[in-house]
C-alpha cells in the first residue's frame, strides 16, 4: 500500500510505469544472460579436454551474448510500443513486406548471417585457428555471424564476409604434416642420403624444444622429382597442429649441417655450355673473348 500511494502521489501514468518496468526487466535479463555466459565460460575452461574445444566454446559464447542482447531488446521494443498504444500487428505486417524487399536488397548480408550460423554450429572454424579462405591465409582473430577476420603473417587483417566462403581450409585440426622437400646432387647415393636423413630425424626428435611437437617418426616418401640440377626427395613429420612450420624450418637447419658433415652435396643450378660439332664430329674450341680494358 505504501508503494502504491507513493506512486499515486507522483502522478506518474501507469503506462509510463509499465514501459519503465519493461526496460528494467530487459536490462536485468541482459545482465543475467551475460553472467550465465561468463559462468559457462568458466565451467568450460575448467573442464575442456583440448585447446580446440576451448576456442570453440569461446567463439560460441561471444555469438550467444550478441544474439541474446539483440533478441531481448527486440522483444522489449515491441512490448514498449504496445504499452504506448501503438498496435504492433500492422507493424509486423509492414515489417513482413519490408522484410521481403530488404531481403532482396540485402541478399548477400542475409547469406552472410546464415552461413555464419552453420560455420559455428558445424564447428568448422574457431578463434585461433590457422585457415585459408578465399586465397587469404592467416590466424582467425575474430568470427561473427557476418564475417571472419584473419591476421596474416605480415600482420594485415583481412575481413572476409561469410557469404564469400566457398572453400575453407582449416590447418589446425588434430594434427598436421611438416612436408619437407630437398635436393641432392645426381652423383649422390640415395641410400646414404636416406640413412643420414633418418639418423638426423631421430636426433631431432630428441630435441627438448621440438621433440614433443612431433607425433611420429619421419616418413621418407622417396624421390619426388628429377629436377634440372638435383634429385628432389620428399619426406614428412606428423606434428601437433600449428607446429608444422616451425618443425620444418628447424629440421632443414639440422639436415643442412648433417649433409655438410657427410659431404652430401646440396646442388645449386648447373649450366653446361655446348659449342656444337662439325660434320666430322669434331668439337671446336670454345672461344672466349676478353674485353679490352678501358
Amino acid at each position: 500500500m505504501e508503494i502504491s500511494s507513493i506512486i499515486d502521489s507522483l502522478h506518474i501514468p501507469k503506462d509510463i510505469l509499465r514501459v519503465l518496468l519493461i526496460l528494467v526487466i530487459a536490462w536485468f535479463l541482459i545482465i543475467l544472460s551475460r553472467k550465465l555466459i561468463r559462468v559457462f565460460r568458466g565451467y568450460m575452461h575448467t573442464h575442456i579436454v583440448s585447446a580446440e574445444d576451448g576456442r570453440r566454446y569461446e567463439t560460441l559464447a561471444r555469438v550467444f551474448r550478441y544474439g541474446f542482447t539483440v533478441l531481448i531488446w527486440l522483444v522489449a521494443g515491441m512490448l514498449v510500443l504496445s504499452e504506448l498504444g501503438v498496435s504492433i500487428a500492422p507493424i509486423l505486417g509492414a515489417a513482413g513486406v519490408v522484410g521481403i524487399a530488404v531481403g532482396f536488397a540485402a541478399k548477400s548480408l542475409i547469406q552472410d548471417y546464415f552461413i555464419g550460423i552453420f560455420l559455428l554450429l558445424e564447428n568448422q572454424i574457431r578463434q585461433g585457428d590457422a585457415v585459408e579462405i578465399s586465397g587469404k591465409t592467416g590466424i582467425v582473430e575474430d568470427i561473427t555471424l557476418r564475417f571472419v577476420a584473419l591476421r596474416d603473417i605480415e600482420g594485415n587483417v583481412h575481413y572476409i564476409p561469410n557469404g564469400q566462403i566457398t572453400v575453407l581450409t582449416n590447418k589446425s585440426r588434430g594434427y598436421a604434416y611438416a612436408l619437407i622437400e630437398f635436393g641432392v646432387a645426381y652423383r649422390e647415393d640415395l641410400d646414404e642420403v636416406y640413412q643420414v636423413t633418418r639418423e638426423t630425424a631421430a636426433a631431432f626428435r630428441q630435441d627438448p624444444e621440438f621433440g614433443p611437437k612431433i607425433l611420429e617418426d619421419l616418413e621418407i616418401q622417396g624421390v619426388q622429382d628429377w629436377a634440372d640440377s638435383a634429385v628432389v626427395v620428399r619426406c614428412r613429420f606428423k606434428t601437433e597442429a600449428l607446429e608444422q612450420w616451425a618443425v620444418r624450418r628447424n629440421f632443414l637447419v639440422w639436415l643442412k649441417k648433417a649433409f655438410d658433415k657427410h659431404g652430401i652435396e646440396i646442388p645449386y643450378p648447373h649450366l653446361t655450355l655446348y659449342a656444337g660439332q662439325d660434320k666430322q664430329g669434331n668439337a671446336p674450341a670454345l672461344r672466349i673473348l676478353q674485353q679490352p680494358d678501358e
